[in-house]
């Protein structure tokens, strides 16, 4: 069977798509208060260091995903129970953007039709590009990238076009505040949406050209960066601190006060369609990451098996995670908190810390 390939450009489109998401929806970094777009930029750094620490271990391992060099970094014993840990840490985080994106649609259009349909028809579509193969994938992010930039330029065009920013509601930054932006954006926000890039340790073995692997990434996180902090700026200066920290749906909300002479008005199929988008990427590059380890765990020669039943795994389990939003929105912060941080940050850090001592002193067989 051909070797499935992604130039820089599709890695490129695939991971702003996926940083990008529902990080694009939902609000982040509530504790900094109105610097959270500055919160953004501070950990834009950390998000970089941490994407050269999964390079670096491709460019050792370049034929192997995470948990196949864990196994040869730790030793099978260690390596493969290590390994057998990230699938329900993926899978549970796949399940919660499916959850979020089913509670955005049905609170804002489709409030009557049942969630379970609107999940599945998301799930099923996840499913269907991957059976079709991760190069159909990555040629699909290459068109939906220009798709999500045309409609965030319209969008936020025509809220600043409506007069509804207000710069005070971002200003001025205090002492307190860049204190507050910073101690926001280490760990949560390092950790969602940069640290989740810990999903593309399983596509590099696909990527073509690996000369340009760090600078296409590089490029991407920081692209995702300017683009986050500017929309929650817009978000922020449209609603105010008060508001935008109570609603569950910044973007949403803003964009429902759009009124341009009475005659642009009710965009909000811009910004459902944004966050369909954006959870579809996202969960597709979790439950690949999912199907990939587990495909190399229990060698399984073709991975596309396990796609039908992961997809379902994150379909149930976006209901059964939480009985509604707000508790579901609790769990989310206790996992980003406490969980999250180990799989994609301690781990691979310390992967590369033990490869560069056993190779430094000669201990690889």
């Amino acid at each position: 069977m051909r070797k499935e390939v992604i130039d820089p450009n599709q890695l490129f489109a695939m991971i702003v798509l996926f940083e990008l998401g529902t990080a694009l929806v939902v609000p982040v970094g509530l504790e900094s208060g109105h610097a959270v777009w500055l919160s953004i930029l501070m950990a834009l750094p950390g998000g970089i260091l941490l994407y050269l620490v999964f390079t670096h271990l491709y460019l050792q391992f370049p034929d192997l995903i995470i948990s196949g060099y864990m196994r040869k970094i730790l030793g099978p014993w260690i390596g493969w129970p290590l390994g057998l840990l990230f699938l329900p840490v993926l899978l549970y985080n796949g399940s919660r953007n499916l959850r979020e994106a089913g509670d955005l649609l049905i609170s804002a259009s489709y409030d009557k039709t049942p969630i379970f349909i609107i999940n599945s028809i998301m799930a099923i579509a996840v499913m269907y590009i991957l059976i079709k193969g991760i190069e159909v994938f990555s040629r699909t992010a290459e068109i939906f990238f220009w798709i999500i930039v045309v409609m965030g330029l319209i969008c936020n065009f025509i809220v600043i076009v409506a007069g509804l920013v207000k710069f005070k509601n971002l200003f001025p930054l205090h002492a307190t505040d860049l204190w507050q932006a910073l101690g926001s954006a280490y760990p949560n926000i390092w950790i969602f949406p940069f640290g989740e890039l810990m999903c593309f340790t399983t596509m590099l073995p696909h990527f073509n050209k690996s000369k340009k692997i760090k600078r296409t990434g590089i490029a991407a996180i920081t692209l995702s960066a300017c683009l986050l902090s500017f929309t929650h700026a817009v978000e922020m200066a449209v609603l105010g601190e008060n508001l935008y920290s109570r609603t569950t749906f910044p973007m949403f909300t803003t964009i429902t006060l759009v009124n341009v002479a009475n005659f642009i008005q009710r965009l909000d199929a811009l910004v459902m369609l944004t966050l369909i988008i954006g959870v579809f990427f996202k969960m597709t590059v979790y439950c690949y990451a999912a199907v990939a380890i587990a495909a190399d765990l229990f060698k399984v020669r073709n991975s596309r098996k396990l796609v039908i039943p992961a997809g379902v795994i994150m379909l149930f389990s976006s209901f059964i995670s939480a009985e509604n939003y707000p508790v579901h929105m609790n769990d989310g912060k206790a996992f980003l908190e406490n969980i999250l941080p180990i799989f994609c940050a301690v781990i691979p850090v310390l992967l590369l810390l033990v490869h560069r001592l056993r190779r430094r002193f000669g201990l690889y067989r």
